[in-house]
């Protein structure tokens, strides 16, 4: 039943990722990147305050990894995404987000030095043939004269962020449970967030917005983080990240239904191309049978 966590997880966020597009024009980006941890840090204080308070000692070491964690996942990945939402379709977004399983193999051969298969590469080479022909529209010369738009560039860096912060989370196992690390990385974040929202034009929240950043803050923030980091932790970095895959078709579905969203050829064929690499590349090579 370990499945069920990135399951729940993935769809919290397909539909946060349209609550982010209806964001867009009603609360500030570096507002409500703000907000939605502190209204999950609120949340979280009256259950795990004592908790993190006894636990003070043994969190001082880890506070440099808790702070590098934070914010890969907790502030460069959602603050990317609502600044994208300026620029780009929910859908769109929810495309992209589909590379974090792929982006995770990258980074662990890149960096951490894991070998890569031929299958890997392989499905690097197919889902990047399907992120270009959607970033072009179906049309993947247009990109030499006018380059990848700005919010689909962002959600390309957000998705890298989020899949080194998954290997990362898998490597380091912050040790005090899976609800008091999301409250230290909660914490951490409105106070790397911080300074971001002085930037902000305004971080005053219309009524209509109050629904968006209480989603974002208890929804996807609380809920869907907890349920990720669980899956994590039960199935591993690049098992868990394979539900991303699910994302796409569950924000285009949503996004359709309340913000009239249309889906064109070009998001089939290209999420389809991202998704069959990704396929490939999560796919192990048959075990050699030995000699008796």
């Amino acid at each position: 039943m370990h499945f069920l966590f990135p399951l729940l997880a993935v769809l919290i966020w397909s539909a946060n990722t349209v609550v982010s597009k209806a964001a867009a024009g009603v609360v500030d980006p570096a507002a409500i990147s703000l907000y939605r941890w502190l209204v999950a840090a609120l949340a979280l204080t009256p259950l795990f305050a004592v908790p993190l308070w006894r636990a003070r000692r043994e969190l001082l070491p880890q506070l440099p990894r808790f702070a590098v964690l934070s914010l890969l996942g907790m502030v460069a990945y959602q603050c990317l995404a609502y600044y994208a939402a300026h620029r780009t379709s929910a859908t769109n977004m929810g495309v992209i987000c589909a590379l974090v399983p792929l982006l995770g193999l990258l980074l662990n051969g890149l960096v951490f030095r894991a070998r890569l298969s031929s299958w890997v590469v392989a499905g690097v080479a197919l889902s990047l043939a399907g992120v270009l022909y959607l970033l072009g529209a179906g049309h993947p010369a247009r990109l030499l004269g006018s380059g990848i738009n700005l919010g689909d560039g962002l959600m390309l860096l957000g998705a890298a962020c989020y899949a080194l912060y998954g290997i990362l989370y898998q490597r380091w196992s912050p040790p005090f449970g899976q609800w008091l690390n999301l409250y230290v990385q909660a914490l951490l974040a409105v106070a790397l967030l911080t300074p971001l929202a002085i930037s902000a034009e305004t971080l005053a929240v219309p009524a209509r917005g109050v629904p968006l950043v209480l989603f974002a803050g208890l929804g996807s923030s609380v809920l869907a983080s907890y349920f990720w980091m669980r899956g994590l932790q039960q199935l591993g970095s690049e098992r868990t990240a394979v539900f991303m895959n699910l994302l796409p078709l569950c924000t285009a579905l949503i996004a359709a239904v309340t913000l009239g969203e249309r889906i064109h050829a070009y998001h089939w064929l290209g999420g389809g191309l991202i998704l069959l690499g990704v396929g490939l590349s999560q796919r192990r090579p048959a075990a050699r049978l030995q000699p008796a």
